[in-house]
């Protein structure tokens, strides 16, 4: 009798720990569901903003031209719809204004959708991947890959660093490392920093054909920065 005993006891422990295993997987399995990939670095949610202060510069010594103009942008994640790869996608809308409380006038209508792990902005009809999910220091793409721009390979830098910028401070962004490069005839630097929850907050782009190596001897390029002043929901 003490032997049977120990037998049912045995069973007894055997399915508890079955119906154990049974609860358990479906929790391990909900924690891998859940892993954070990152997304709101690329906002989609309908009427969000940002409005940035933005300087630019337009040079070309051959036809005597040099424009320095300061304005402002605002960027707003529009209504959705089917692109032409059937793809659900929001419209990116952009408005210009001489003030950041404007009033705006609008500008362009791009677009933008998070795919997969790519977050993809249609700017000028030019298919562009501006992040890859989930960020990761050893990320490397090629930003231009579904257009017919040169190639144009970008990673990561300051991996969810803390940024502070106009008075406004974000704890968490990353940066995209897009272009750094000097020689005798051309000097070209490019990023953009992207916040949790907001977007890019800020964009440097500069393409300049130079005289003898000399960086502020411009012949013919452009020099744009965009700086976030203010985001919110409207």
């Amino acid at each position: 009798m003490l032997y049977i005993r120990r037998v049912s006891k045995f069973r007894i422990i055997t399915i508890l720990f079955f119906c154990f295993s049974l609860v358990a997987a479906p929790s391990c399995k909900k924690k891998e569901e859940t892993v954070d990939m990152y997304y709101d670095y690329f906002p989609q949610t309908g009427g969000q903003y940002v409005v940035y202060s933005v300087h630019e510069v337009i040079v070309d010594t051959q036809v005597n031209q040099k424009d320095t103009l300061d304005y402002f942008i605002k960027t707003v994640i529009g209504d959705t719809l089917i692109d032409n790869q059937g793809r659900v996608v929001h419209k990116f809308e952009r408005y210009k204004s001489a003030s950041a409380s404007g009033p705006w006038s609008i500008q362009d209508v791009w677009t933008c959708v998070i795919d997969g792990p790519r977050g993809e902005l249609v700017e000028e009809n030019n298919r562009t991947i501006k992040l890859v999910f989930a960020p990761n220091e050893d990320d490397l793409w090629n930003m231009n890959a579904y257009n017919t721009l040169d190639p144009l390979e970008c990673y990561y830098s300051g991996l969810h660093a803390p940024y502070s910028l106009n008075g406004m401070y974000f704890s968490s962004t990353v940066t995209v490392e897009q272009e750094d490069f000097s020689s005798y005839i051309d000097s070209r630097r490019k990023y953009e920093v992207y916040a949790r929850g907001v977007g890019m907050i800020y964009k440097y782009y500069r393409d300049f054909v130079i005289n003898n190596g000399i960086p502020d001897d411009v012949k013919k390029g452009q020099l744009l920065v965009m700086s976030a002043v203010a985001y919110g929901q409207q």
